[in-house]
C-alpha cells in the first residue's frame, strides 16, 4: 500500500521531469491518483508510462494551452492544440460552469485534445458547483461496430455526476481497454469471457489475444449504438478526428486528436440544490430498499462501490500491482526520478 500523498508526489515529479509545466503536472497527477483512489485503476497511474512515451515522441505538446475557437450563447468550441488532456479538460469544465451560471446550461466541445484520465474526475468537478455534470469522450478505435471485425470507435465513456449519492461513469464497452492491458502487464494470461474479441472478431479469454484484438461492445448492438452516440457528440460536433482517424496513448506515430464534451446544467434554475439533493437521496433510498437477489447482500447504485473504496484507500493507502509499480519506477528512473523511501 502506498500513501496517497506519496504516490501523488512521485507521479507529479515524473510528469514534471518529462517537461509538463508544474501547474499542468499537478492537475494531471491529481486526476490519475484520484482514479486509483476510487478503485478505477485502469485510469490511474498505470497511464503515466504511456503519457511519457507520447510526450517524448513529440506527440503531445506539453506547452500548448488550447484556445477558444468560438462561443455562442451556451455553446463553446475549444481547440486543445494537442495539449495535455487534463489541462484542456480543466479549462473546458471551467467554461462549462461559467456558461451554465449565465444561461442555465453550458456545453463545451473540445477538439484535438489528449487522454484526460477518468471522465468521473471532470463530471465531479462540474458537480461541485451545484450542477449536473455530463462528460463524454471518444477514444482509440479498439471497438468494432456491431457485426464487424475491425475496430472503428473507442470505449467512448458516458459519465454523469450530480449533487447527491449517485455517480455514473461507464465505457460503452464491457470494460475499458486499460483493464485488459493491466492484466497483461501483471502477467495474467486470462480475462473474463465477454470482455474482448481477438483480431478476427471472435470472442476470446486470452489476455494476449485480447491486447492484440478488440473490445466487446456493451450489450451488443446497444453498446455499439451508444458508442456512436458519443462519437457524434464529441468528434463529429468538434470537427476533429473520427473513428479510426483517432490515435491514442498506445498508438505510436501520430497525435491522438481526441474530442471531449462537457455539459453543465444549473440545478438552481429548476429548484434549490438542497431540494434536488434531498430528492436524489430519496430516489437512491427507494432503489436500495429493493430486496437483494439470491447471492447478494445489498443493492448498490452507481458510484457507491467507488466511494467506499476511496474511503478505505485514503486511510490505508493505494495498492499498486507489482507489474505496474515496476513500469512506473522504470519510467521515473529514465527521467532521474525515484520514489520516496
Amino acid at each position: 500500500m502506498i500513501p496517497v500523498e506519496k504516490l501523488t508526489r512521485f507521479v507529479e515529479a515524473i510528469l514534471t521531469a518529462v517537461g509538463i509545466p508544474a501547474r499542468k503536472a499537478a492537475i494531471t497527477s491529481a486526476s490519475l491518483v484520484g482514479a486509483n483512489l476510487r478503485g478505477v485503476d485502469s485510469h490511474g497511474i498505470l497511464l503515466v508510462p504511456r503519457y511519457v512515451d507520447k510526450i517524448r515522441a513529440g506527440e503531445i505538446d506539453v506547452n500548448a494551452d488550447g484556445v477558444v475557437l468560438s462561443e455562442s450563447g451556451a455553446c463553446l468550441l475549444f481547440d486543445g492544440q494537442n495539449g495535455v488532456g487534463q489541462w484542456i479538460s480543466e479549462q473546458c469544465c471551467d467554461h462549462a460552469v461559467r456558461l451554465a451560471k449565465s444561461g442555465g446550461v453550458g456545453m463545451v466541445v473540445a477538439r484535438d485534445s489528449n487522454h484526460f484520465g477518468a471522465a468521473a474526475w471532470w463530471a465531479q468537478k462540474i458537480r461541485d458547483h451545484g450542477m449536473i455534470g455530463l462528460v463524454f469522450c471518444n477514444a482509440s478505435p479498439l471497438v468494432p461496430p456491431w457485426q464487424g471485425k475491425q475496430g472503428r470507435i473507442g470505449t467512448n465513456p458516458i459519465c454523469m455526476a450530480a449533487p447527491g449519492p449517485w455517480l455514473l461513469d461507464m465505457a460503452t464497452t464491457t470494460v475499458a481497454a486499460n483493464r485488459i492491458f493491466k492484466e497483461v502487464v501483471n502477467g495474467r494470461e486470462q480475462v473474463p469471457a465477454g470482455w474482448a474479441l481477438d483480431a478476427n472478431g471472435v470472442p476470446t479469454t486470452s489476455s494476449a489475444e485480447a491486447a492484440r484484438g478488440m473490445l466487446m461492445p456493451l450489450g451488443g448492438y446497444k453498446g455499439s449504438g451508444l458508442g456512436m452516440m458519443v462519437e457524434i457528440l464529441c468528434a463529429v460536433l468538434a470537427g476533429s478526428a473520427m473513428a479510426n482517424e483517432v490515435g491514442g496513448i498506445r498508438v505510436a506515430g501520430k497525435p491522438s486528436r481526441t474530442s471531449q464534451t462537457f455539459i453543465a446544467i444549473d440545478i438552481a434554475r429548476f429548484m434549490p440544490v438542497a431540494e434536488f439533493t434531498a430528492r436524489l437521496e430519496k430516489l437512491v433510498g427507494m432503489i436500495k430498499s429493493t430486496p437483494p437477489a439470491s447471492g447478494y447482500e445489498e443493492v448498490l447504485v452507481a458510484g457507491e462501490p467507488e466511494w467506499r473504496r476511496e474511503a478505505e484507500r485514503r486511510v490505508h493507502g493505494i495498492p499498486v500491482e507489482e507489474g505496474n509499480w515496476k513500469e512506473l519506477c522504470e519510467t521515473g528512473g529514465a527521467l532521474g526520478v525515484a520514489p520516496e523511501a
